[in-house]
C-alpha cells in the first residue's frame, strides 16, 4: 500500500512494515491454482472469486474513493479482504497489466489462526491499512471537520487514554512506550505494535487503566466505528484480540492484587 501525496515519516514507516506481513501471514501456504493474469481492470473486485483471496505478484492496483485516487497497491500486497463497513468502499483499477497470486479464503484463515503469532500479524495488518486508510480520508476534509482519526503524537507523561473515561477510539503504539496506572499505581507496560483500548470498546464500559507516555509516542487512534466495523466485517479478529486481552487482563489482575497485598503489608 502506497498513499498518495507527502506523508509524514512514521506513516511510511508504518506502511514498510505492513508490507512485509502478508508473505509471514502466508509462508508455508501454497496457491489454489495459476495465477489470475489481467491485462487492465476497471474494477477488480467484481473480477474476483469470492472464495479466494489474492496476492499481487506484479503490477499495481490504483484504489479510488468517489473516483479520486487515494492510494495504490503494489506487490506484495494482499488484495480481497473484507473492508470495514463504516469506510467508504473503493475501487481498484489498473491500466497496465497485472498477475494475482490465488489462495483459498477458508485456507488462509485457518493458516491465519492456527498460529497465535500471526493472529496478532494479521490483525495489525488490518488494523494499519485502517487507519492509514482513515488518515487519508480524513486529511481530505477542511480541517476544522476533520475526525479524530488517524495518528496522534504525545510526549513523555501525557496521557493516552484515562481511567474513567468513556472509550471512542482502539489505539496502537507505532512509535514509542507507554505505561497503564490503575488508581495511581503502574500495573504493566504498553509496547510498541500493541493495541490497546479495544476492551472497553467491546464491552461499552468506561476505560479501567490509565496509559501514559513513558517516552514519546505516535500512535495510530482507530474510532469506535471502525473498529467495531472491521471486527464485523472480520469476526475471527475479535475472537483472536478477545483471547489476547483476556490473557493481558489476567497478567494486570495479578499485578494489582500483587501491589495491594504490598500495600496491605
Amino acid at each position: 500500500m502506497y498513499l498518495l501525496g507527502e506523508q509524514p515519516a512514521y506513516a511510511d514507516r508504518l506502511i514498510n512494515r505492513l508490507q512485509t506481513i502478508p508473505c509471514q501471514l502466508l509462508e508455508g501456504l501454497s496457491p489454489s491454482g495459476p495465477n489470475l493474469e489481467l491485462k487492465h481492470t476497471d474494477n477488480l473486485c467484481a473480477e474476483l472469486p469470492a472464495q479466494q483471496l489474492f496476492i499481487i505478484e506484479t503490477g499495481l492496483l490504483h484504489a479510488l474513493i468517489d473516483d479520486k485516487a487515494l492510494f495504490y497497491l503494489q506487490e506484495g500486497d494482499l488484495v480481497g479482504l473484507r473492508q470495514s463497513g463504516d469506510l467508504p468502499d473503493c475501487r481498484y483499477c489498473s491500466d497496465e497489466p497485472i498477475s494475482l497470486i490465488p489462495y483459498s479464503r477458508n485456507a488462509v484463515f485457518q493458516h491465519i489462526h492456527a498460529d497465535e503469532h500471526r493472529q496478532e500479524l494479521f490483525t495489525q495488518y488490518l488494523i494499519g491499512h485502517t487507519a492509514l486508510l482513515g488518515d487519508a480520508l480524513a486529511r481530505l476534509k477542511q480541517p476544522e471537520i476533520r475526525p479524530a482519526t488517524g495518528f496522534k503524537h504525545f510526549a513523555v507523561g501525557e496521557e493516552l487514554i484515562h481511567q474513567g473515561d468513556e472509550a471512542d477510539n482502539v489505539f496502537i503504539i507505532i512509535e514509542g512506550h507507554a505505561e497503564a496506572v490503575v488508581d495511581g499505581q503502574k500495573v504493566g507496560d504498553v509496547q510498541k505494535d500493541e493495541i490497546f483500548g479495544a476492551m472497553a470498546v467491546f464491552t461499552r464500559e468506561r476505560r479501567s487503566a490509565t496509559v501514559v507516555a513513558s517516552e514519546p509516542c505516535t500512535v495510530m487512534v482507530i474510532p469506535k466505528e471502525q473498529f467495531l466495523g472491521l471486527t464485523q466485517s472480520n469476526p475471527r479478529i475479535a475472537h483472536s484480540l478477545i483471547e489476547s486481552m483476556a490473557r493481558r487482563i489476567d497478567l494486570l489482575n495479578k499485578e494489582v492484587t500483587h501491589l495491594r497485598v504490598n500495600v496491605a503489608v
